[in-house]
């Protein structure tokens, strides 16, 4: 497993933004797609957001029409702002990758690349 970083996390009030980076060792993946998760106390991990190498993107319906991911290739960074954050936002946010993922596969239980973790908390 390649080890990514992911940073930007914290404590905000509901209604406030935050934006996450994930840091890829080398250039990021040419084939798959790449994106992010959470797993909030006691729950299953959940899709976040998602984009391939293309720019094709793709959100959970707790997060669409407010969260926004990117990435910078030239400086292999993954980006995940977070607007209008809500207290059910509260988890904690993993980075990963894979080229088994695609639009018509779901990302595999252990992907290829993935990150330590970056905490968010909103208050309400």
């Amino acid at each position: 497993q390649v080890q990514l970083v992911e940073s930007g996390g914290g404590s905000v009030q509901a209604g406030g933004s935050l934006r996450l980076s994930c840091a890829f060792p080398g250039s990021t993946p040419k084939r798959g797609w790449m994106g992010w998760f959470r797993q909030g106390s006691g729950k299953e991990r959940e899709e976040v957001a998602a984009i391939d190498a293309s720019d094709r993107t793709t959100y959970s319906d707790s997060v669409k029409d407010r969260f926004i991911i990117s990435k910078d290739n030239a400086k292999n960074i993954l980006f995940l702002k977070m607007n209008s954050l809500k207290p059910e936002d509260s988890a904690m946010y993993y980075c990963g990758a894979d080229s088994r993922w695609s639009y018509f596969s779901s990302p595999p239980a252990e992907l290829t690349y993935w990150g330590q973790g970056t905490q968010v908390t909103v208050s309400s």
